[in-house]
C-alpha cells in the first residue's frame, strides 16, 4: 500500500481542527526528581477532565493549539503562542503525514514510530488557576497511530518485532501533548527540568 503525501492530493487544503477528549496525565505537577512522565507502563497515569483543540494550516504554518485542564491542583490551561520548527523534518512547525519517532529518523525514541497525521512544534505558555506557571517553554503535539493499547500501556519497546512496522495499532488514534522546559534534568524520564505530559484517547475531527 502507498500513502501519497498531502500536497500530491489536489484537494488538500491543510487546514486540521481536532479535538481531544478522554485525557489522562503520565504524572503530576509535583513529582519529586527522578521521575517518569512518559508512562509506558499505565502505571503512573490519571485521567484529568477537560479537552485539547487543534486548529491549524499546515500549509501556512498557522493556527492554535490550546488545551483547558481541570486536574486535582486546579484549572490547567496550555496554550501554543508560537510556531516553530526545531528540525527540518517538522516542516515549518506544522506537519502532516509524516512518520516520526522510534527509529524514523524525526524525533526522539522515547515514542515508538508512527504516522502522525497532524504534528505542531513550538514555544508557548501554561497557567494553573488563571495564575502564569509557565512561559517560554516547548510544546509539541502530535495526533498518531495508538501508541498505546486499549488499557493505556505502550508496548514499546516491543520484543520479537515481526516487521519494519512501528509498535503501534493502527485500528486506534491517540492525541499526545506536552510543554517542557528548556533546562534539562537528565535523572528524569524525559530528561528536562518539568515535562508535563498529557495524552487523549478519543479524538474527533471537525
Amino acid at each position: 500500500m502507498g500513502l501519497y503525501e498531502p500536497g500530491q492530493h489536489d484537494l488538500y487544503d491543510g487546514r486540521f481542527i481536532i479535538s481531544g477528549s478522554r485525557i489522562h496525565q503520565a504524572g503530576t505537577l509535583n513529582d519529586e526528581s527522578p521521575w517518569d512522565h512518559m508512562g509506558n507502563d499505565g502505571k503512573n497515569l490519571r485521567a484529568v477532565g477537560g479537552t485539547a483543540e487543534i486548529d491549524v494550516n499546515e500549509i501556512e504554518n498557522t493556527g492554535t493549539f490550546r488545551a483547558e485542564l481541570e486536574l486535582p491542583e486546579g484549572a490547567y490551561v496550555i496554550d501554543l503562542e508560537e510556531i516553530k520548527e526545531f528540525s527540518p523534518c517538522q516542516d515549518g512547525g506544522i506537519a502532516a503525514y509524516l512518520f516520526e519517532h522510534g527509529d524514523s529518523g524525526c524525533g526522539d525514541a522515547n515514542w515508538p514510530k508512527s504516522l502522525l497525521y497532524v504534528a505542531g512544534w513550538g514555544i508557548g505558555s501554561a497557567t494553573l488557576n488563571g495564575e502564569p506557571l509557565y512561559e517560554d517553554y516547548e510544546i509539541h503535539f502530535m495526533v498518531t497511530q495508538g501508541m498505546r493499547s486499549r488499557d493505556l500501556v505502550a508496548n514499546y519497546p516491543l520484543e520479537g518485532k515481526s516487521s519494519p512496522a512501528g509498535a503501534v495499532n493502527p485500528a486506534l488514534q491517540q492525541l499526545d501533548f506536552y510543554i517542557r522546559s528548556p533546562e534539562k534534568n537528565e535523572a528524569n524520564h524525559p530528561g528536562r527540568e518539568v515535562f508535563d505530559h498529557f495524552f487523549a484517547m478519543e479524538v474527533t475531527w471537525k
